[in-house]
Formats: C-alpha cells, sequence, structure tokens
C-alpha cells in the first residue's frame, strides 16, 4: 500500500507561526507523515493524549541504531568520529543505560539546590539589565540577555570555572541542528564540532568540584566510558542553555504581543510562576522531540509504522490541543494549570526542568519589572524566527523601553 505524501515542516511561514497546520493535523487524526528539510520523512504526533501516549511507549527507543537505512540516509547526523563520541549522551539512550546515566545528573538540578541558588541568578539578571546600553534607542533582548543569562547560570550550577566560562563560544551550540554532507556550509559546520571537542578535552582536564567534577569521577570509576562522559558534558553545555535562550525569547514575544496580560504582570508578580507555565504552554522552546524508533512494524494510533522509521512528537502542537486546555490559543494567566508537555513525558521528562522554571522566572521577572515601556522596535512580521528544525525562537528580538529602573531590594 502507497504511502500519503509528506506534508513539509520547514519554510519562513511555518517557523513564524506552525499552529494553524498544526490545528489541521490534530483535527485529521493523532498521526502525520512529514518531511524535514534535509529530506528525512517522519511519522508526527499531534494530539496531546497521543503524545503522552507516544512519550511512555516502551517500545520507541531514542538510540540511533535503532533508525533504518532510509533515515539514515538523510537524517544528516554528525559525522565520525564526532558522532561516536558526541552524540552517546542521555537523549540518545533507552533504559538501563538512561536509568544510570540520568541519576549521575539528578542531584544537581535538584528542586531544593536550584531554588537556593535563585538570589545568585537574580543577581545576573540585574547586572545584564544594568550592562545594556542607556544611549541607544532599541537593544536586541537576545545579544544583550537571552544569549548570555542562560549560560552563566547553566555555569554557576554544573561547576565551569570563570576561565572555561569565558571562553565558550555561542556558536558551538549550532551543532545540534545537523549540516548536510552535501552542504556548502558543512566544512565549517565540521570544523566547529572540532572547536568543541577540543574545549570538552579541555573541561574534562579542569572539571572542579561540582557536576562536572562529579561526572569525570564516575567516568575515573569505571561508571562512564570516555565516550560517554564527553557526550553528557556536550549535552550540558548545548541542550543546558540554548532552548532556555529560545523560551525567553518566545515568552517575550508572546508578553509584547499581549501588553494588557505584561501590565497585570507588572502589578501582580506573585502570578509570575503561573505565567511562565502559561507561556510554555502557549509557545514551547521545544516545537518537536528528537528522534524515536520502534524496533519492528507496529500500531502506532490506528497506522502501520515501520521498524526504524523516526516518529516525532510535536509538543507545541499538544499544548494547543482544545480537547486538553480550552481556548488554547489564548494567553490566560488564570488558566487552571495542567499537564502542558514543553519539558516531554515519561524517562526522558527534561531532568533541568526545575532549573528552566527557576531561570524563566527570573528572566521574564527582571526583564518586565526593570525595563519600563518595553515594546518590540520593528514590526512583529519582521521578527527573525530561527530556522531549527526542533526548536522555536527567534534569533533577534530589537525592543524599546524607557530608562531601565534600579532593581528593588529582595529579602
Amino acid at each position: 500500500m502507497s504511502l500519503p505524501d509528506p506534508i513539509p515542516l520547514y519554510g519562513p511561514e511555518y517557523k513564524r507561526d506552525p499552529y494553524p497546520l498544526y490545528a489541521r493535523l490534530r483535527a485529521a487524526g493523532p498521526i502525520h507523515r512529514v518531511l524535514f528539510p534535509s529530506g528525512v520523512t517522519a511519522w508526527l504526533v499531534t494530539g496531546h493524549a497521543a503524545a503522552q501516549r507516544t512519550l511512555a511507549d516502551p517500545r520507541l527507543g531514542k538510540n540511533h541504531s535503532r533508525g533504518n537505512d532510509r533515515w539514515r540516509e538523510r537524517a544528516s547526523i554528525m559525522p565520525e568520529p564526532q558522532h561516536s563520541q558526541l552524540q552517546v549522551h542521555l537523549l540518545h539512550q533507552d533504559p538501563p543505560k538512561h536509568t544510570a546515566m540520568r541519576r549521575l545528573v539528578t542531584d544537581a538540578f535538584a528542586p531544593r539546590r536550584v531554588e537556593a541558588l535563585r538570589p545568585r541568578f537574580q543577581e545576573m539578571a540585574d547586572a545584564l539589565v544594568d550592562a545594556m546600553p542607556e544611549d541607544a534607542d532599541t537593544a536586541d533582548l537576545v545579544a544583550c540577555f537571552a544569549a548570555r543569562f542562560p549560560f552563566q547560570v547553566l555555569a554557576e550550577v554544573i561547576g565551569l570555572s570563570p576561565c572555561l566560562a569565558a571562553r565558550f563560544r555561542r556558536e558551538w551550540g549550532k551543532v545540534v541542528a545537523p549540516v548536510g554532507p552535501t552542504d556548502p556550509g558543512r566544512p565549517a559546520y565540521e570544523a566547529l564540532l572540532r572547536e568543541l571537542q577540543t574545549y570538552i578535552a579541555e573541561v574534562v582536564a579542569d572539571p572542579g568540584d561540582g557536576l562536572l567534577g562529579g561526572l569525570v569521577a564516575a567516568r575515573d570509576a569505571g561508571e562512564l566510558t570516555r565516550e560517554e562522559l564527553d557526550s553528557m558534558i556536550f549535552q550540558l553545555l548545548v541542550a543546558g542553555q540554548e532552548p532556555v535562550t529560545n523560551q525567553i525569547t518566545t515568552a517575550m514575544v508572546a508578553l509584547l504581543r499581549h501588553p494588557d496580560v505584561l501590565d497585570r504582570l507588572r502589578a501582580e508578580p506573585a502570578l509570575m510562576p503561573a505565567a511562565v507555565e502559561e507561556l510554555m504552554r502557549l509557545d514551547g522552546a521545544f516545537e518537536l522531540t528528537t528522534w524515536r524508533f520502534l524496533a519492528e512494524d507496529a500500531d502506532l494510533h490506528g497506522t502501520r509504522v515501520p521498524a526504524g522509521d523516526s516518529v516525532i512528537v510535536s509538543l507545541c502542537a499538544a499544548n494547543r490541543d482544545p480537547e486538553r486546555f480550552p481556548d488554547p490559543d489564548t494567553l490566560d494567566l488564570d488558566r487552571a494549570q495542567g499537564s502542558h508537555l514543553s519539558f516531554g513525558h515519561g524517562v526522558h521528562f527534561c531532568p533541568g526542568a526545575a532549573l528552566a522554571r527557576i531561570e524563566l522566572q527570573v528572566a521574564l521577572g527582571t526583564l518586565t519589572g526593570r525595563l519600563p515601556g518595553i515594546r518590540l522596535a520593528v514590526p512583529d512580521e519582521e521578527l527573525p524566527w530561527i530556522p531549527a528544525v526542533l526548536g522555536r525562537g527567534v534569533g533577534e528580538l530589537p525592543v524599546a523601553f524607557d530608562r531601565p529602573v534600579c532593581p528593588r531590594p529582595r529579602g
């Protein structure tokens, strides 16, 4: 039986606003064949209930070795040797290996520990606002704040030394969006990978006493291979900051589009935790999950999916499912908070969720509270949405605002 033509999931209009397409897909059924820019075809799950079941389905594994030849031909996965050396981290492991590796990082991201660091995070956020240019008509919130704050927080939490933190290049974070073998940008992409590997080797040589030191000790004790250690550091440095950067931008765009909500948030700062949950639900930075694979042909939500084909869950589509969230396209700070899927679900639920929530509360509270009159400095339609396959965010966020106010004393 012939398969339906895949639905393209790329292009400027799609990246600017994918939600009308997701609404049509949800209405048509829970699973659809889709096409990515690399030429990979995949099976996309859209509804909230179907997404939860898929994310918890033990038949679906994350290890790339499960992918079939059709997927591997076009997936544009990292070249060797980097793929074997950097891609055996938590996101690409299945239990019991995933369980053992995850246990090594959970203490560092435990809610009580990261909550105790909130005052330190607030100092960092205030310092970045203090450093914004006072004599300019506009500022780019990405360059001035969103691209810097999450990395500063991450370095503090994982114990990255100030010297090494100062030398990290944000461009290295882009290597999670692989460039195909025939792409003219492939040589530059591979050069970034080699640079990042050199940096990771320096981190391993001087890990400090925090989480990084604990991971190196686990390698020395035989709990991790060298490749698993490097991969986990790679995941921390990349996945630990870029999604938060993007989530700050999507949240601020939503608030700038709804000045009445922004004003209310300023007037009622106690609403910030609920606001962060609603803003993540409305427009999450993790738009799509990474690949999952069936070990053998099987039925998935009423559709026969071949073994080794990639299965992707649209977290953004699930988070706007009207069967789970009434009036889902509305930003509603009074919404009864429920199980949005922005951090995933099941064994791969984001281990840094508590940290990300605190980062977002601090970041959005600082930007809305200290930048009176903040507004878009360009027309909304000119915002440059990033072309990332799996993520959402804007690459620049030009805003105008009145003179920053001094931070209020915090008890």
